[in-house]
């Protein structure tokens, strides 16, 4: 599996919350809260569910990892999704390891998969 993906009882914008504050006492940054499902309907299209992307980043592995290889810099920063499906909201994001395991490069292997880690612990704290 290449994503990681956690069912929450909470609403679709108290799991949002709840892993912002989580996000943010891990010292990841929100770079960007992006309602999609709003965004479709505002340009006349139908969304399937409610749907937001979180854009977040630790500097001090982005950095890591650019270091290493300026086009690695393409899949930073890393998405978080919180979404509805069949009635139970998740959240969910594509692997780091999975997306940049390419590169062939330990170094940047090592820095996603301290990043992967750390925002899997974040996912599961805001869920609960």
């Amino acid at each position: 599996m290449n994503t990681y993906i956690k069912e929450t009882t909470k609403t679709r914008n108290e799991a949002i919350q709840a892993i912002e504050i989580s996000l943010q006492q891990a010292k990841f940054g929100v770079l960007w809260n992006f309602d999609l499902s709003a965004k479709l309907e505002e340009k006349g299209v139908q969304p399937p569910a409610p749907y937001t992307v979180l854009e977040v980043c630790k500097p001090s592995i982005a950095a890591n990892v650019l270091n290493e290889s300026l086009l690695a810099g393409a899949f930073l920063p890393c998405k978080i999704v919180v979404y509805e499906e069949d009635e139970v909201i998740k959240i969910a994001m594509p692997l780091p390891t999975k997306l940049m395991e390419g590169f062939d490069n330990e170094r940047i292997l090592t820095e996603v998969k301290e990043a992967e880690q750390q925002l899997i612990r974040c996912i599961d704290q805001a869920a609960d």
